[in-house]
């Protein structure tokens, strides 16, 4: 089963028999097959230069730095780098483009397109992963910045700002705690919830574009609150996988290029939880 973050959707991870998302079991001697950069993984030479006899493996932890591979460092540096530019752009959108919802609308088409190209590449691409990030920084500061303008939802930005800050450090002390644990079971079901919540999104859409009014509701009142929450929820969920996606990398050695695909994840993912709170406390305080 693979992530059900766009952008990870294409790597290849393993599970092991007790049902753990990527790379949970510990590598084996010898073993392409646990690990899923050695063998006919494109990152892979010949034969699998990340595996190591059972000597070699009882001395030297899995997770121990190696020249050239992802480290904590990498993931934290790449994605501070990336959100900063989100940050950039948004401050560009609130100040010159609140009033011009129109140009902020085509710079989330561009990130949209943009995101999906680099989630359908093999491998990251640093510019194209800052570029998205810039548009969608334009975009989502326009939106808040006229959000914002709104006497009844000033200062709802801030809240929402806060509110992401406060679902990551809330999912990460609860993965790092295992209290959320990424299993089989649990992608499956997320990814299932995750489907039936974008189709249900589309649907409110379509019926809002060509029916007027609020589509369905799932954006309004005590439905929209609902929807919203679960939207939260969802996005928190997938935190989760994006941490162990992460964790498994740097155990198993993964290029430090991934790095930059971390970084692209855990910012799509924090986009999205973003504005998913700013619609909802714009609906409860509306």
């Amino acid at each position: 089963m693979r992530s059900s973050n766009p952008v990870f959707s294409r790597r290849g991870f393993s599970r092991d028999n007790n049902g753990y998302a990527g790379f949970n079991a510990p590598p084996q001697a010898g073993g392409p097959a646990a690990n899923p950069y050695a063998g006919t993984n494109p990152y892979a030479q010949s034969g699998n230069p990340y595996a190591q006899d059972a000597a070699q493996a009882t001395q030297a932890p899995s997770y121990a730095p190696q020249a050239g591979r992802m480290t904590m460092d990498d993931v934290v540096l790449r994605t501070g780098v990336t959100l900063g530019t989100v940050i950039a752009g948004a401050a560009v959108g609130w100040i010159f483009l609140t009033k011009s919802l129109g140009f902020a609308v085509g710079a989330g088409l561009i990130a949209m397109v943009l995101g999906f190209v680099q989630s359908f590449k093999r491998k990251p691409s640093p510019a194209l992963i800052l570029t998205y990030a810039a548009f969608e920084g334009i975009f989502l500061g326009a939106l808040s910045g006229a959000i914002n303008d709104i006497p009844k939802l000033s200062g709802a930005p801030m809240q929402a700002v806060m509110g992401t800050m406060a679902v990551f450090v809330a999912m990460l002390v609860a993965y790092k705690t295992r209290i959320v644990r990424v299993t089989a079971r649990f992608t499956r079901y997320l990814l299932i919830a995750m489907l039936g919540f974008v189709l249900l999104s589309m649907v409110n859409m379509l019926f809002m574009v060509f029916g007027g009014g609020d589509g369905l509701g799932f954006r309004s009142g005590g439905l929209g609150i609902l929807f919203g929450v679960v939207g939260v929820v969802l996005g928190a969920l997938c935190l989760a996988l994006d941490f162990k996606q992460v964790e498994d990398g740097i155990a198993y050695g993964a290029p430090r290029e991934e790095s930059w695909l971390a970084a692209f994840g855990l910012t799509v993912t924090l986009v999205w939880i973003y504005t998913e709170l700013l619609r909802l406390i714009s609906i409860l305080r509306d």
